[in-house]
């Protein structure tokens, strides 16, 4: 997809730019490819900077980037002339999924984000969607889910961070589904998130139990499982997953309380959700090294209000 955004620097005769993507998927740990179109105006531009940057939508509306770049600097763009900036954008591992079997996630927005700084004023510029599709270790997990009758039910991405687990950017993603009827009475919810990095995957499953078998009825359980990339293969998914349920099932019969244990598959750990950051606390993170981290301004909040910033559609 194309977008066009004239120059607010320029008003009517100014520089245009053109945004195209010549990789609209792209995985986790991946990289997104594309071009930058400058079309010179009226008269010669002086462009001081190209930057692009990966943005999502948080649940509440709140535009964050999870990556930046500078694709060019410093160059003039002749009076009707056009100006082509090859780039390359990378996806960080913890970059929130937004399709999967080519059907987009109900509740999820991510696009990349072109600004164009010209002397004396910036272009807060246009969103051009992308596709973040599962890793393989992802996929197999959420085969595994369908497989058992799960079904989806929406997905958002939450603000802060997910104690004993590590993060390099200060959000996750939350992919929720109904129970499958098996679990039915026992069950309401299931809520998955993925914390990627280069070996492998942190799984955090959270059960939003009703009576019976899940003892004190409303409360969450928690569990965590650690995946390699390489363990992918030879697996049967479905059966790991239903040992999880199970075996959480089991646990806080047993217990009547939240916890992570040792699960079918992989290694259990311990800790809860972090509570949500305020606003000053992700910048000090940030600050801190967080890598990505970084709240999107006005800028990015008005692109995200331009282009709609709702659903792209549902995955049923």
């Amino acid at each position: 997809m194309v977008f066009k955004k004239m120059l607010a620097a320029f008003g009517v005769g100014g520089p245009s730019v053109d945004t195209v993507l010549d990789t609209p998927e792209a995985r986790p740990g991946g990289f997104i490819d594309g071009q930058i179109h400058i079309k010179g105006g009226d008269q010669e531009a002086r462009i001081e900077r190209v930057t692009l940057a990966l943005a999502t939508q948080l649940d509440h509306g709140q535009a964050v980037e999870l990556g930046r770049s500078s694709a060019a600097e410093h160059f003039t763009v002749r009076a009707g002339a056009t100006e082509s900036v090859p780039f390359r954008l990378s996806v960080p591992w913890e970059t929130p999924i937004t399709s999967v079997y080519g059907q987009h996630l109900r509740g999820m927005v991510m696009g990349v984000h072109t600004e164009l700084e010209v002397a004396g004023g910036r272009d807060k510029g246009d969103l051009d969607p992308v596709s973040i599709t599962p890793l393989p270790v992802h996929q197999a997990i959420l085969d595994g889910f369908a497989e058992l009758g799960f079904r989806f039910k929406q997905a958002d991405v939450e603000h802060g961070f997910i104690r004993g687990v590590q993060q390099q950017l200060p959000i996750y993603q939350e992919i929720e589904f109904w129970a499958a009827p098996q679990y039915a009475g026992r069950i309401n919810e299931v809520e998955l998130t993925f914390l990627t990095n280069p070996h492998g995957v942190e799984v955090i499953v959270e059960f939003d139990k009703r009576g019976g078998t899940f003892q004190g009825g409303g409360q969450d359980a928690y569990s965590r499982f650690s995946i390699g990339h390489d363990q992918v293969t030879g697996t049967n998914w479905t059966a790991v997953v239903d040992g999880w349920v199970a075996e959480a099932a089991s646990r806080h019969a047993s217990h009547g309380h939240g916890g992570y244990g040792h699960g079918a598959y992989g290694h259990g750990g311990h800790g809860r959700r972090g509570g949500g950051m305020g606003m000053g606390t992700v910048v000090a993170a940030g600050a801190a090294g967080i890598v990505g981290g970084l709240v999107a301004g006005e800028i990015i909040e008005e692109v995200f209000e331009d282009d709609g910033g709702g659903d792209f559609g549902d995955f049923e």
